[in-house]
């Protein structure tokens, strides 16, 4: 294993000058690099070819300004029909984290193939709009093929930037795009190359590290894998386009919040954030993702310096510039239907999920007047000619006549597997290991416990099958392995006895407890934390760890997180203690190195060093390059086998427990504010059935779910209710009701909803509440006046009284449905925030004295 270095950059070329036109004034040479300029040009691994320059250049002249805008346009399969493709012949088209073809799931390899068949046949027919250019599809492959039922899901970034291995990530690149080209897909928005500042930010788990030098590393190798090499041919039958993000500087935004604001240097931008474009764009990566977040206060989607001066201009790329999901909207003076200053700025392509035909409309029109210039869109078609050109897209067969098109048992390949195994086993971290506890003899009595011990779904966190990664059950991860299944199969295979039990329970006291647990399954901006405090409010997994110890029974605690944590109290209550990250779909690896062969020999060591510094109380945040700060586990620290720590307050279980956070108390209770609150499920139902919300859209007979967005991603839902069937959707608990919430109902808090009313009210509108799973105590509410106050299609307030629920929030019984909504006849709405609170809506209030 190569030593983990610090980043030294050698910058030799010098920058190609551009007049700004943003507002921040850029710097021209890197004080920590001996005055050498910053973003030096690249030599790209992918030349420019005359003879496609030629093609594109003939294709582009024959085309029309409306064919130019459609190559411009990315819908989303949700909201994008084959005649539409038919009639606008838009240049790609993608699925967001949880979107199917046909909004099933479960669909299969033949289905993917399917709708990638239909939308390239409609692109190259030429009856509606004259273009014969084939569209592609793009998807968010970003630890393996993670939409699909059955791939091969690899352990998060976060991990393999603990194994350290290029070599393995470019083979998991390469197994990757063989999963992604069964299903007939072109192209694949990965790798994330995030430099992480903050562990508070959701997306953590996306960073291989903090250092810039393993991210430049692993984006040159998984670059490799996706497109391929000088040795293994660019952009082939096994090849799928690639796409560097999120340009730039995801990763330091101000305390950790996705999509904020980054207030870094220009040199720190580049020193700090680029490095992985330095090694992705190096490799020929031939699409960059703009990124959400702002530099300075200014958006990066619509900043002419970065993503023109800068990485067009000066670092030389010739791919095109995708933005990401309706990231053009956050642009000041733009909405999602309208923004040309993307354009001008240097997007080439606009992710415009469900707003993609008031976009193109806008956009077209704006092309016409000059508000966009022609040199602007010639630009950015010659762009994406240009890599459609260079991935064969032209010349290539139909998605389902293609090489591995014809190979779905690629899906989830054993071979496949086995390289995940492989990133599994060296990801993992040892933080403790008190009297050489591990490796264990696997022929003696060992409990399993832990929520986590048998739930691929949590093992393998976000973006996995569904967006948030929520949802799943171990049925949808077929040829997957949970932690307690490798434990399972060495512990009996040599004699020994095992028994699973969640919460460590058990009938005979065993040799050894091996618990897992760690965080639940999130995916962006919902993972933002306020502080890296593993369970402050609830420490039910520690409560588990003690009673064990209390017991004298040698516990092994295997910790599931997208980030390193503040756990000083679950360490101290651990006798051995290793962070497993999120190990994906092959957890039965885990227990390869926990375990001696038949014959006592190690069968594999840890080799995983942090990449990440470990923090040394809740609110720390704490990297390598922190001069003035002490992590409690330094960057680059592992324990093996063969070493111990020397960290006496660790061995001794004597680590510093107290948190100086405040209480976690507040005076409302959200059931829903983006995100479903993680004590609450989500079900339609009608007469005769119920139905749990799994995925970005779901339906029941007189009910149709969907998420949309309002501010970012996917933070809000629409409910659409037919005439009859007494259908409606509900909030219902499944987990333990916060402490406080019994004071907050005697106090009688509010409903609060954030909603836009979508069509005409013509029948009574039902809010109720229930205290019991048996609905003896029920009480509802008429909110059919209320919305037609209303103004249609706007976003408001609307508060409901309590007095109109008295016979449930005021019951001694548990209120189990806080909210639950039917409608008498059609009706739409959409819901961005449900919350029981103390404060009220002054203009739309719901009284019932």
């Amino acid at each position: 294993m190569k030593k983990l270095k610090r980043i030294t950059l050698a910058v030799t070329v010098a920058c190609i000058s551009a007049c700004s036109q943003s507002s921040i004034s850029p710097e021209t040479t890197d004080a920590n690099n001996e005055g050498q300029p910053l973003w030096p040009k690249i030599d790209s691994a992918i030349k420019k070819d005359p003879k496609i320059e030629q093609k594109v250049q003939a294709v582009l002249k024959n085309m029309t300004l409306e064919q130019k805008i459609a190559q411009m346009i990315q819908p989303e399969i949700r909201d994008i029909s084959v005649e539409d493709m038919r009639k606008y012949g838009f240049g790609s088209y993608l699925n967001g984290g949880g979107s199917f073809p046909n909004a099933n799931k479960h669909s299969t390899t033949q289905d993917w193939i399917e709708l990638a068949e239909q939308m390239y046949q409609a692109s190259v027919d030429d009856s509606m709009d004259g273009s014969t250019i084939p569209t592609m599809w793009g998807t968010d492959a970003v630890h393996g093929h993670n939409n699909v039922i059955g791939a091969t899901l690899f352990p998060h970034n976060i991990g393999l930037g603990a194994a350290n291995n290029p070599a393995l990530i470019e083979k998991i690149a390469k197994a990757t795009a063989q999963e992604v080209m069964a299903t007939g897909i072109d192209w694949v928005f990965a790798p994330t190359v995030a430099t992480v500042r903050d562990d508070r930010w959701g997306r953590t788990y996306e960073g291989y590290s903090e250092d810039p030098e393993i991210v430049k590393q692993y984006a040159e190798s998984i670059v490799k894998g996706l497109q391929g090499s000088e040795k293994t041919g660019f952009l082939g039958d096994e090849q799928v386009i690639s796409t560097v993000k999120h340009f730039v500087g995801d990763g330091g935004t101000i305390d950790g919040v996705d999509q904020g604001n980054n207030t870094t240097s220009e040199a720190d931008l580049f020193n700090i954030h680029a490095q992985g474009y330095m090694g992705g764009l190096t490799a020929g990566a031939q699409s960059v993702m703009a990124s959400f977040n702002s530099w300075n206060g200014e958006k990066i989607h619509g900043s002419h310096y970065l993503l023109t001066q800068v990485l067009k201009n000066k670092m030389g790329f010739d791919g095109f510039v995708v933005g990401d999901w309706n990231g053009h909207g956050q642009i000041k003076g733009c909405t999602n239907e309208n923004c040309p200053q993307a354009a001008n700025a240097g997007l080439d392509i606009y992710m415009a999920p469900g707003n993609w035909k008031a976009l193109y409309e806008n956009t077209l029109a704006q092309a016409q007047s000059g508000v966009i210039p022609e040199s602007r869109i010639n630009d950015a078609v010659t762009r994406i000619l240009r890599v459609k050109f260079r991935a064969g897209l032209f010349d290539k067969p139909s998605p389902a006549k293609r090489v591995l098109a014809n190979k779905p048992e690629l899906i989830g390949h054993p071979e496949h597997r086995k390289v995940a195994e492989q990133a599994v086993r060296e990801s993992l971290v040892l933080l403790k290991n008190n009297q050489q506890l591990l490796p264990l003899n696997p022929n003696i009595n060992v409990l399993v416990a832990g929520d986590a011990a048998d739930n691929i779904g949590k093992q393998s966190g976000g973006w996995t099958i569904t967006w948030q990664g929520t949802g799943n059950q171990n049925s949808d991860f077929p040829g997957g392995s949970s932690i307690y299944d490798g434990i399972a199969e060495q512990v009996k295979a040599a004699g020994g006895s095992v028994e699973l039990n969640e919460n460590a329970n058990f009938t005979k006291k065993p040799d050894v407890a091996i618990v897992v647990f760690g965080e639940e399954p999130y995916a962006e901006g919902v993972g933002d934390r306020a502080h890296l405090g593993y369970q402050l409010d609830s420490k039910t997994d520690l409560a588990l760890l003690k009673r064990l110890k209390a017991q004298n029974i040698p516990v092994v605690s295997i910790f599931i997180s997208g980030r390193p944590m503040w756990v000083n109290a679950e360490l101290n209550a651990s006798d051995a203690f290793v962070a497993a990250w999120l190990p994906g779909s092959e957890g039965s690896a885990v227990a390869d190195v926990l375990f001696t062969d038949s014959s006592t020999q190690v069968q594999h060591d840890f080799v995983g060093k942090l990449s990440f510094s470990w923090p040394n109380s809740a609110t720390q945040q704490v990297n390598r390059f922190d001069k003035n700060k002490t992590a409690l586990f330094d960057y680059g620290y592992g324990l093996t086998y063969q070493t111990r720590s020397n960290n006496t307050a660790l061995v001794s279980g004597q680590l510093n427990e107290v948190s100086t956070l405040a209480s976690n108390k507040t005076n409302q209770l959200n059931l829903f504010d983006g995100k479903v609150g993680n004590v609450w499920e989500i079900r339609l139902f009608n007469q005769s059935t119920e139905k749990t919300i799994n995925s970005n859209s779901e339906q029941l007979n007189g009910v149709y779910y969907r998420t949309i967005d309002r501010f970012i991603q996917e933070d809000a839902f629409r409910v659409r209710f037919d005439v009859s069937n007494k259908a409606g959707i509900k909030f219902e608990l499944v987990g333990d009701l916060p402490d406080f919430f019994s004071t907050l109902a005697k106090q009688q808090a509010n409903l609060v909803l954030d909603l836009k009313r979508e069509s005409e009210v013509n029948a009574p509108v039902f809010i109720s509440m229930s205290c019991e799973k048996d609905l003896t105590c029920k009480s509802s509410v008429d909110i059919s006046k209320g919305l037609n106050k209303l103004g249609l299609n706007e976003w408001q307030t609307l508060s409901v009284s309590p007095n109109c629920f008295e016979a449930a929030i005021m019951s001694d019984s548990q209120l189990t449905v806080p909210f639950e909504l039917n409608s008498l006849a059609e009706l739409n709405l959409s819901i961005s925030q449900i919350e029981l609170s103390a404060k009220k809506s002054e203009k739309n209030h719901i009284s019932c004295n």
